[in-house]
């Protein structure tokens, strides 16, 4: 896994082990059988943004901690330039910009999500967290999958979704894709 990954792993752990839960403890409290929670916060699997979140949001920590070690400390307004997001590397499906990462105490985790086309037979990572989802679509098209119902979003369309649900996206028309999530 990339070094990232295993910063995000070793944050969680930290966390977890300061708050004195046990990794059975939250799997279970997760939903996850202990063996896939072990491999998520080893850093040997890449953790779906939405436990991360999940985790984030039972340890009442910024999302942004957690993903990137960078501590919010704006809480007026937080401005974030173009391209300056706190870029996330974290899967080779999506590439996530955090737009908001500098503001304290948010509502909301906001995202400019990255998509490349891949092949028709490739699976998709569905997840699934707790909450809202909201997706504008800037540029391209995609294919968003809601709990088996398959909904094609162009540039200029949006969606807004219980995120609670089975759903992944995937980029049509052999083009990149670049849509705006917001996670509430």
């Amino acid at each position: 896994m990339t070094e990232q990954i295993k910063q995000i792993a070793a944050r969680i752990r930290e966390i977890r082990e300061i708050s004195g839960v046990t990794a059975e403890a939250l799997a279970l409290k997760l939903g996850l059988p202990g063996e896939l929670y072990n491999s998520y916060e080893s850093g040997d699997t890449d953790i779906p943004v939405g436990i991360v979140f999940e985790i984030s949001e039972m340890f009442n920590v910024e999302l942004s901690v957690l993903l990137g070690g960078n501590n919010p400390k704006l809480h007026v307004y937080s401005i974030v330039r173009k391209g300056k997001g706190l870029k996330l590397e974290r899967r080779q499906q999506y590439r996530y910009e955090s737009l908001a990462w500098n503001f304290m105490n948010k509502k909301a985790e906001i995202f400019m999500v990255t998509i490349d086309p891949k092949p028709e037979d490739t699976m998709l990572e569905f997840n699934s967290h707790p909450g809202q989802e909201f997706n504008y679509v800037l540029e391209g098209a995609m294919m968003t999958i809601i709990d088996g119902h398959e909904i094609i979003l162009n540039e200029g369309d949006s969606i807004f979704f219980d995120s609670g649900y089975k759903h992944a996206m995937k980029a049509l028309n052999n083009k990149q894709v670049r849509f705006l999530a917001m996670v509430l």
